[in-house]
Formats: C-alpha cells, sequence, structure tokens
C-alpha cells in the first residue's frame, strides 16, 4: 500500500516521504480501515509515540496522522460493534501507524459509525480537534449555559470547535487571536475578539472558564481573570497558578466513541462546521503539509 512515512525525527514535516508498506495486520479487537480522508497535527513529529512504540522500542519508519474517515475492510479477532463495509471516523493510536496511508489498523473502541451524508473530508477534520474541544469545554470545565468562557487560538481547529460548541450550549465566548481572525471569531458566534496583539487582556473582565491551547504568558495573565470557582483547562502546557476556589487542568485528548457520535449528529444538524482549507491527495500530502498557508483552515489529506 501507499503510505507516508517519517524515518528522521530532527528533518522535522521536511522528513515526510512517500514510500510502498506491507497491508497492515488486524490484531484481536482491531479494525482495518480503507482510509478515505486524513488529518494531521504538526506537532505529532515531536511526540515520543511517533518514534517508539509502547515498550521504548524504535518503530521507525512510521506513518503520522492520528484522524481518519474510511470505511472498514477487515476484522480482527474478538473484534465487536462494527462490520465490514461501515463508514467510520475516528482516531488511530498515539503509538502505532496512523492515517497517512491508504489502509490502518485501528483499535475498533477508537472509531464511530459515521453517517451517508457526512464527507469524508469534514469527518477527517473532527477527531483531534472536536474531542479535545468538547472535553476541555464540558468534561474538565463543566461548562453550562450562562457562564462565559475565553477561548485562546479562537480561530485555529480546535479553538474554532470550541467556540462553536460553547455558542451552542449556550454560553457566552470571548475569542482571542491574531487580528485578521476577528471576523471568522465573530461569524463563528463569540460575542467579543482580543487581538492579543494590540489589545490586553485584562479589558476582558472576568470569565468562569478559560480554554487554552496556547501557554506562556498568555496562560498566566488568563488565570488572573477567572472568577472565584473557575476553572483554567489548557492543552498547551500544565498551568502553573490556579484560580481562587477554582481548578487548573492540563490534558491530552482520549478517544471517545459517544463525544465523536455528538460531535458528527451537530455536524449532520448544521449546528458545527470545521473549518476546512486545502485539500490534497496522499501523493501531495508532504508539500501540502510543509505549506505554512492555512487558508480557511485545516488541510486534509484525501486518500482514497
Amino acid at each position: 500500500m501507499k503510505a507516508i512515512v517519517v524515518r528522521d525525527r530532527n528533518a522535522g514535516i521536511g522528513g515526510l516521504t512517500p514510500t510502498d508498506l506491507p497491508h497492515p495486520h488486524a490484531a484481536e479487537n482491531d479494525v482495518i480501515v480503507r482510509v478515505h480522508a486524513a488529518g494531521f497535527t504538526p506537532g505529532e513529529l515531536d511526540w515520543p509515540a511517533t518514534w517508539t512504540d509502547r515498550a521504548g522500542r524504535d518503530r521507525t519508519p512510521s506513518v503520522p496522522g492520528h484522524e481518519l474517515s474510511g470505511v472498514v475492510t477487515e476484522l480482527g479477532y474478538g473484534t465487536t460493534g462494527l462490520t465490514v463495509g461501515q463508514r467510520v471516523f475516528g482516531l488511530t493510536d498515539w503509538a502505532r501507524n496512523g492515517s497517512l496511508a491508504e489502509y490502518t489498523a485501528v483499535e475498533a473502541r477508537n472509531l464511530a459509525p459515521l453517517a451517508a451524508d457526512i464527507d469524508h473530508t469534514v469527518a477527517a477534520a473532527l477527531p483531534i480537534s472536536g474531542l479535545t474541544a468538547w472535553q476541555g469545554l464540558f468534561v474538565h470545565a463543566g461548562l453550562t449555559t450562562g457562564q462565559t468562557v475565553l477561548i485562546h487560538g479562537a480561530a485555529g481547529a480546535v479553538g474554532s470547535t470550541a467556540v462553536q460548541l460553547a455558542r451552542e450550549a449556550g454560553a457566552s465566548v470571548i475569542g482571542t487571536g491574531r487580528a485578521d481572525d476577528r471576523e471568522v471569531v465573530l461569524g463563528l458566534g463569540a460575542r467579543a475578539f482580543v487581538d492579543l496583539g494590540a489589545e490586553p487582556l485584562a479589558g476582558v473582565g472576568q470569565v468562569d472558564v478559560v480554554f487554552d491551547v496556547i501557554g506562556g504568558d498568555v496562560l498566566k495573565q488568563s488565570t488572573a481573570l477567572v472568577r472565584p470557582g473557575g476553572t483554567v483547562v489548557s492543552i498547551a502546557t500544565p498551568p502553573e497558578v490556579q484560580p481562587e476556589d477554582g481548578r487548573a487542568i492540563f490534558f491530552v485528548v482520549e478517544p471517545d466513541r459517544g463525544q465523536l457520535a455528538e460531535l458528527a449528529q451537530r455536524v449532520r444538524d448544521g449546528r458545527l462546521k470545521p473549518r476546512i482549507g486545502a485539500v490534497r491527495p496522499l501523493t501531495e500530502a508532504p508539500d501540502a503539509l510543509a505549506s505554512r498557508r492555512r487558508a480557511g483552515g485545516r488541510t486534509i489529506i484525501q486518500v482514497a
């Protein structure tokens, strides 16, 4: 099968190369998915699991990409809950070959059924950004109707999803980003926008929840804005300061079939629209992913 691999951890995205690999094996409780569309996170080339397996052994050349949408072609021994020919989307395991390939092996529990009226390219943009936004807002922060949430990086993949989910949940949303992100973020449903390059965060006032994807000084300044009893959630770095009588949480996204289903239903209903920019074929993946241009949203790789 055709796949994109990385061999040198020092080469960065420029080290992505196309190659031929053996067809993957379906272990117990696995499925083999024919990948139709895949997502890639540049930061994953810095993750230890990209380079070693769970026992710490070198696993290069490895196939990156952990978001996928496709069709089940094979069931491993003992696999239940999915069937051959079923459309699915979800996350591949961090420490195994991923989605930038024509076929990949995935634990069945990491996938959710995909309705026929959701395009594979849309579904491939959902798993990491959607689950991260959902878990940050609702699982870790417990965001509820009427609360105010400050979302950093609100035009990015995670941030834009979080803005839409929070707004739909009845929260008041303040988004941050660069100056040219303002109209995008306000168009997603935020009631206010802060240009981090020109406007002070202190002008935001008090909030119930901070959802951070940036870290550093932005995270430190944000903690002071949280009302007593509020929550700071970060996916960038563990918060150093805890809000008064509140919580400071750092988390890594986890697969969850039920949450994937919730996200897919919102896409079907028109309540959630992932920001997708370019859609490029697998053969162009190295060039597409190395590009710094992200016009209109994420780059999705169309495999099949």
